[in-house]
């Protein structure tokens, strides 16, 4: 990657590398971004999740036998958190609560317990919908499987509210080996975390933007970009582009006119 841009290229956008796994869903915004602005969109994780093994989970003494509930705030949340009563031999009784950010996520226990059977709570989307539900079983002690690079915003408001809750890191976010990509080159590449560009940068050091242009989504996203000392050419959600493909679509718009 960092080898081919340093041959600069036009400014019209041909290529788009997008930093997360390609959609299951064939009606996917980006495969219809693709085909109205005729551009290749290639997808790539730039990061992936692994478990934390039992033996080091021990180290943290945390019983998951003492909790009531459990807070989801993810589908890997959910994969670990069995991945590890599993590892750990714990029996999960048929009583235990399950506190999920979505309906989506929610939906997804169904993967390891009988839905219908057990007591299920959820929230819209983000996190302050699901404390609303929260807050009405504040008997409750909570256990929150996260990973090493947890959004600070939930244990912030559990403890604003005095929720009696443990914190346990199940999985943590490492850069995946992207070697193969180094004789690549893209017009734009799009950032959905700072680990995407921690990653990039891990994986080529002598990086080199040139004529790239570089996406990101969310104000820490952007702001890692900055810090990297990349210029921020595509910045989402914005009031006119509140999506990562409007702004793509957007840009590309702008750039590929009259070329």
């Amino acid at each position: 990657m960092s080898k081919q841009l340093k041959e600069p290229n036009n400014l019209k956008v041909k290529s788009i590398l997008v930093s997360q796994p390609k959609p299951e869903s064939d009606k996917s915004p980006y495969f219809d971004l693709a085909k109205k602005c005729n551009v290749k969109i290639d997808f790539r994780p730039f990061i992936h999740v692994e478990g934390i093994p039992a033996a080091d989970f021990r180290k943290d003494r945390i019983n998951i036998s003492e909790h009531t509930a459990v807070i989801l705030t993810s589908k890997n949340a959910v994969d670990h958190f069995f991945r590890m009563c599993q590892e750990m031999r714990v029996s999960i009784p048929d009583t235990l609560k399950y506190f999920c950010i979505s309906e989506s996520t929610a939906y997804y226990l169904q993967k390891y317990v009988v839905y219908r059977k057990r007591k299920i709570f959820h929230g819209k989307q983000t996190f302050l919908d699901l404390i609303d539900v929260i807050k009405k079983h504040k008997e409750e002690k909570f256990l929150l499987p996260c990973s090493d690079k947890h959004k600070e915003e939930v244990p912030e408001v559990l403890d604003q509210l005095n929720i009696n809750y443990t914190k346990a890191i199940l999985y943590k976010t490492v850069c995946s080996d992207l070697s193969d990509l180094a004789d690549v080159n893209y017009d734009v590449l799009v950032f959905f975390s700072p680990s995407g560009i921690k990653s990039l940068f891990q994986n080529f050091p002598k990086f080199k933007q040139n004529k790239t242009r570089i996406a990101a989504f969310g104000p820490t996203t952007a702001k890692a970009v900055k810090e990297a000392g990349l210029k921020l050419d595509i910045h989402a959600p914005m009031p006119a582009a509140p999506s990562m493909t409007m702004a793509l679509e957007q840009y590309i718009v702008k750039a590929n006119k009259g070329k």
